[in-house]
């Protein structure tokens, strides 16, 4: 089971959304309404923590002596 993130959609201007957190499965469509109150919702993204699957370090390689700016050019 996945934990995905919902916020309300607010109805009038300048209302702050409610966030909250509901376990399902990844097979389940994303929810549309509030399952305690009926208001209209949305799954929120969330950022990840790397590229997944990749297999390769995501580590930058140390600048080169030049101009200290640490784009690795070498000027």
């Amino acid at each position: 089971m996945t934990t995905y993130v919902y916020a309300t959609i607010p109805q009038t201007p300048g209302e702050d959304p409610s966030y909250f957190e509901l376990k399902q499965s990844m097979q389940d469509p994303p929810l549309t309404r509030h399952p305690e109150t009926g208001e209209a919702v949305r799954r929120v993204i969330l950022g990840g923590f790397g590229i997944l699957g990749s297999g390769k370090s995501t580590k930058q390689p140390a600048p080169r002596a030049g101009c200290g700016g640490g784009c690795g050019c070498g000027c």
